[in-house]
């Protein structure tokens, strides 16, 4: 026969195991959801963030970019396209759905320097690491990042939620 307080020593660890399997089963429903396809036609594209500079369209695929946890943002970007010199405070992976992508790294956007990525090539970029975009033809990719997602400008002017023209 248990005593009383054996019996309540294993009540409070069974509710404790309780708590953690129901914490973490939460954790990974609100991580994983519902299972989602999305077919091409069956993407929503709306304005890109205004972080980005005008022109662009966004689908948030997966998660929500402005908050805490993972997310599946894609970018429409448009013939000649730009994005100046930048950098993310988390990393990012970058996949080119289709179209040419350029990218060029470094705090100058320098055209000679920008390697050409095809659809279906892939990058991954760390934390901190400055870089820019080209776009010479209309071009989709997906970033695919742990949020809240931020853009710093290395130039602070030429970030369009300024509605500054940077000098030239």
């Amino acid at each position: 026969m248990v005593s009383w307080e054996e019996f309540m020593k294993r009540a409070r660890i069974i509710l404790m195991i309780g708590v953690v399997i129901a914490c973490g089963s939460a954790a990974v429903a609100e991580t994983v959801g519902t299972h989602k396809i999305y077919l091409p036609r069956d993407i929503k594209w709306g304005p890109a963030p205004p972080s980005l500079p005008a022109g662009a369209e966004a689908a948030v695929l997966f998660g929500d970019p402005a908050k805490e946890g993972m997310f599946a943002l894609r970018i429409r970007a448009p013939k000649d396209y730009r994005i100046p010199p930048h950098m993310h405070s988390k990393p990012e992976l970058l996949t080119v759905i289709s179209g040419e992508f350029g990218l060029g790294m470094g705090p100058a956007a320098d055209r000679a320097k920008v390697e050409s990525l095809p659809g279906g090539s892939f990058s991954s970029m760390p934390a901190g690491v400055v870089h820019y975009v080209f776009v010479d033809e209309e071009s989709v990719i997906q970033i695919n990042a742990i949020g809240p997602w931020d853009i710093d400008y290395v130039d602070p002017r030429s970030d369009p939620r300024l509605n500054v023209a940077p000098s030239k």
